[in-house]
């Protein structure tokens, strides 16, 4: 496997905030790290400052898209673009400081023992959030319980969106058949993995909310996260996973 590295992310309306992440990224990892960016047509000009830095900065890749069209839609556009260009390790990222540019270390060093590593807000009891209200804290923390007692899943944060992917993972899945977004996006395919009985880590981390710029969280991810997990089980009794 290659051990080339690409990290994806997703961008809408983060003009305050993609800069600054590719330059602590770049600057950090010097070798066998690339950087794709997929905006989804940012109305504040998120596009032309990532276009700016790619006219210097090899490693750092765009993808435009129309419009507004998801996180799980991007992410998979993201996955079938490392595999066609031979990258072994695929890690998600989001935009705007919450998951910290120096914890992508600690991913790429628990991959030598695994499969996908995730990102953890929550092992061994304890919660690892700073400056999220305490409504969104106790929802993200019940999200995270009730995916375990439905899917039997044996992961702590299975709505984090801060992991490591090997591509042979990926290469297995069929992401054709992968339509969820936002938390049940991240539910899915940790479950999808688990389910093929790849090996899943879970290094912590400190999860920082934005200091700038708007969350992208909706009502309507809430609700398709509640229901995913229960088709995720059907689907898997019915063994078509």
């Amino acid at each position: 496997m290659s051990d080339r590295t690409l990290v994806i992310v997703p961008t809408y309306n983060e003009a305050d905030n993609v800069e600054r992440l590719l330059g602590a990224i770049l600057e950090r990892y010097v070798e066998n790290l690339d950087i794709l960016v997929i905006d989804d047509n940012s109305p504040d000009g998120t596009a032309s400052i990532v276009k700016r830095i790619k006219a210097n900065e090899l490693r750092v890749n765009l993808l435009e898209r129309p419009s507004k069209l998801g996180l799980g839609t991007a992410y998979l556009m993201g996955f079938r673009y490392a595999l066609d260009r031979g990258y072994g390790h695929i890690i998600e990222m989001d935009a705007d400081f919450s998951h910290d540019p120096a914890s992508i270390s600690l991913l790429l060093e628990a991959m030598q023992n695994a499969d996908l590593v995730i990102g953890s807000r929550y092992m061994n009891n304890t919660v690892n959030v700073v400056n999220w209200p305490l409504s969104r804290l106790i929802l993200s923390k019940a999200a995270s319980i009730y995916t375990r007692l439905i899917t039997g899943m044996p992961v702590y944060d299975p709505t984090g969106g801060f992991k490591c992917f090997s591509a042979r993972v990926l290469e297995s899945i069929d992401l054709d058949r992968v339509h969820s977004q936002g938390y049940s996006f991240q539910i899915e395919m940790n479950y999808r993995t688990w389910k093929k009985q790849f090996l899943i880590k879970e290094v912590p981390i400190v999860f920082v909310d934005r200091s700038v710029g708007k969350s992208k969280m909706t009502r309507k991810n809430i609700v398709e996260a509640v229901w995913m997990v229960w088709w995720l089980k059907i689907l898997s009794i019915a063994g078509q996973l």
